[in-house]
């Protein structure tokens, strides 16, 4: 038993938290629940000094101890200082921090192949984790690696380990990014057509500064990214790489997923990959060019998705060739988990397109869905984009609806709904899809009755928030007992009243 637990009444932060004083500890307290990697190295030695800890027990102490108060490590590296063995409190430093340290020397005094060595451990070490990479960060790799980057843009042997310390640097911190930065990474876009590997990490550097994060989709949009992208995939279509990574950074233009701004400019990237830059057609070209590699074909399918975002756009595809493809690729690809989901994530997409319904129910996409459905019930993705793309199909179509009966659409929706009872998105897509079938099809309510779906439907509304208002339609439409809550009656008052 430590010195620690065996003869003191507080934990080593509260001992912190005493000698840092009241004001610092209520600062401690409400700053974010976050603290700087000083902090946590400084508590992990005051246990070894103090309470006589081993090294690993100092370390597991720490982190126990910061993360009982709520305290958030996400961005701290928790491992011990090297130099903390040595005694050397003044040097003590982390493995990320020598190799920046090392990095920044020998970029202003050795060779580049010196230089190409310490960017490729300096990349190892920032790929450990978010921690380690948010650390370098915070003492100045950004610049340097940049200056790096830059130094070596004609050198093809250096250009490739500096852009892949780039890359691994700013996943996950993307504010990051400068016009400096920008206007390099648009410039390897531009000039480096005849090396797929730069491309590749180029395009991988893109995706990382654009996810979560608006101002530097729209500047890089601005700047003219959509277009080398696009033109990255024609050129480059049989290397299925960099297809992938394109199609994964043309996805992310298309996201509206930066909580800072009210909102993003992502349908109007969509419409320019797809009006501007000929994207449905590059994309489905790229598809059919590997017709083997599941990877890129999941990749391929999830931007499609993204990119059917108007009803002319979701025929473009059929028109295309898209929607046979897709569904002879479903056939095909069954085993195949992650690029079912995917192929029917995009198939619900375009069949917003009322024509697209019927194309794609004709086309034996109806039956298809629920293969897939009943082959991969355990993966719950699987079962919410399969129920969808069903209630999308049943939309305002009764021979859609019939076509779905007949095939065992509901049976495969409540066969879901029993299967992931948790699921709330499982439910909710479920729910919807056996209201729209007995929507304008009343016939079809007693055999869905005769299924089990009462009683599936009101377990989802009592277990799931988000499912209220569509499992309330669904018995209604059933002909089921329901309760609809009157939520105003234009009235003056509290819409609780």
């Amino acid at each position: 038993m430590s010195k620690h637990s065996s003869e003191c009444h507080f934990t080593p932060v509260a001992y912190w938290i005493r000698r840092i004083g009241w004001l610092g500890a209520r600062t401690f307290e409400m700053e974010n629940r976050r603290i700087t990697q000083e902090t946590f190295d400084t508590v992990v030695r005051e246990n070894i000094e103090e309470f006589e800890m081993d090294p690993d027990e100092a370390l597991n102490e720490a982190i126990q101890q910061f993360e009982s108060q709520g305290v958030d490590l996400s961005n701290i590296v928790k491992a011990m200082p090297t130099a903390l063995f040595d005694q050397d409190k003044e040097n003590q430093t982390h493995d990320i921090l020598k190799a920046l340290e090392s990095l920044q020397i020998e970029a202003s005094t050795s060779g580049s192949e010196n230089v190409c060595c310490n960017l490729t451990l300096f990349a190892d070490q920032c790929k450990l984790g978010f921690a380690q990479r948010h650390l370098a960060a915070q003492k100045g790799a950004y610049p340097a690696i940049l200056a790096c980057c830059k130094k070596a843009e004609k050198d093809q042997d250096a250009l490739l380990p500096a852009l892949s310390a780039l890359s691994v640097l700013m996943d996950g911190q993307p504010d990051l990014l400068d016009a400096e930065g920008q206007d390099f990474l648009m410039g390897v876009l531009r000039r480096c057509h005849a090396d797929p590997a730069a491309m590749g990490l180029a395009v991988r550097t893109v995706r990382h500064c654009c996810l979560k994060h608006e101002q530097n989709r729209q500047d890089l949009a601005k700047a003219g990214v959509l277009k080398s992208l696009t033109g990255t995939m024609a050129e480059h279509g049989s290397h299925s790489e960099l297809v992938k990574e394109a199609s994964a950074a043309l996805r992310v233009m298309t996201f509206d997923d930066d909580v800072r701004v009210p909102f993003g400019h992502a349908h109007e990237h969509a419409k320019m990959i797809v009006v501007e830059h000929n994207g449905l057609k590059i994309i489905i070209e790229a598809a059919k060019a590997h017709p083997q590699n599941t990877a890129v074909l999941s990749e391929l399918c999830a931007t499609l998705s993204r990119l059917a975002v108007r009803n002319e756009f979701c025929q473009d595809i059929v028109n295309l060739g898209g929607l046979e493809f897709m569904l002879t690729l479903l056939a095909e690809s069954l085993d195949h988990q992650d690029l079912v989901k995917q192929v029917l994530s995009a198939l619900r997409a375009i069949a917003g397109n009322d024509d697209v319904k019927d194309a794609i129910v004709n086309g034996g996409g109806a039956q298809l869905i629920v293969l897939a459905m009943n082959r991969h019930m355990s993966c719950p993705q699987v079962c919410e984009q399969g129920s969808a793309a069903l209630c999308v199909l049943a939309l305002r179509k009764p021979n859609n609806c019939k076509a779905i009966m007949d095939c065992g659409g509901a049976l495969a929706g409540l066969q879901a709904m029993k299967t992931h009872p948790e699921e709330g998105n499982v439910q909710k897509q479920c729910c919807m899809l056996l209201r729209n079938l007995v929507c304008r099809t009343q016939s079809f309510s007693q055999p869905i009755l005769e299924m089990g779906a009462e009683e599936l439907v009101a377990r989802a509304l009592a277990s799931h928030r988000d499912c209220g208002d569509v499992a309330r339609a669904a018995l209604r439409d059933l002909g089921c007992k329901v309760e609809l809550r009157e939520l105003w009656t234009g009235k003056k008052g509290s819409l609780t009243n």
